[in-house]
């Protein structure tokens, strides 16, 4: 596994950049729709009915020091950019955030994890942005495997696993360990391992 970074990745329709400070305040609005932290945001569930730890004033905080980090060589984490021509604007405009974090002590097994601003949700974009983190991280990085899952009523996260060649695994059910769901959950587990992905690739280019 090679400990460089998350340089800049560049898609058809995206750009997936190391996280700078300029966008953090949108992304942050962004993962305070409950449609983006249903499924996604961890935390102390006692802040779940405290409005003003979630307000902008205080996760600043938390968002600079995960700047302050970003370029570091073991992070790899990118906020998304939609670029200028698919826009309204005609401008770039960030849309979500992708990463592939430690899962475990074996550093060259990811867990990955991504959001969408729901104005984007069903127009392929989480799918081409976490493919080509993906691409990213078994061809440059060179991991040895993502083993990771969503949980199973998130339709979305699933398809977009068995898209890009995961295999599930298994299941589980367990409590939510999300900030503002409570309550049981089933757990679908994916895993995809560097052999696998590569055959895949040579299989859709003999295609």
């Amino acid at each position: 596994m090679k400990m460089i970074g998350s340089k800049t990745i560049e898609t058809e329709r995206l750009i997936l950049r190391p996280s700078k400070m300029e966008e953090q305040k949108r992304l942050w609005e962004v993962l305070m729709i409950p449609e983006v932290n249903k499924w996604y945001l961890t935390g102390h569930k006692k802040h779940a009915n405290d409005p003003h730890h979630w307000s902008w004033e205080v996760q600043e905080k938390f968002y600079e020091y995960k700047v302050s980090k970003a370029t570091d060589p073991d992070v790899f984490g990118w906020s998304i950019f939609l670029k200028g021509e698919y826009t309204n604007s005609g401008l770039e405009e960030v849309i979500g955030q992708v990463t592939a974090q430690e899962n475990g002590d074996n550093l060259s097994i990811r867990d990955v994890g991504w959001y969408i601003d729901p104005t984007y949700h069903r127009l392929g974009y989480a799918t081409e942005a976490a493919g080509a983190m993906i691409d990213y991280m078994f061809k440059e990085v060179e991991i040895e495997k993502i083993a990771s899952g969503a949980v199973k009523d998130n339709l979305g996260s699933c398809k977009i696993f068995e898209r890009l060649g995961f295999t599930k695994t298994y299941e589980e059910e367990h409590d939510s360990p999300y900030t503002f769901y409570d309550g049981m959950l089933v757990f679908s587990h994916y895993d995809l391992n560097s052999k696998d992905y590569f055959n895949n690739k040579q299989k859709t280019l003999v295609r």
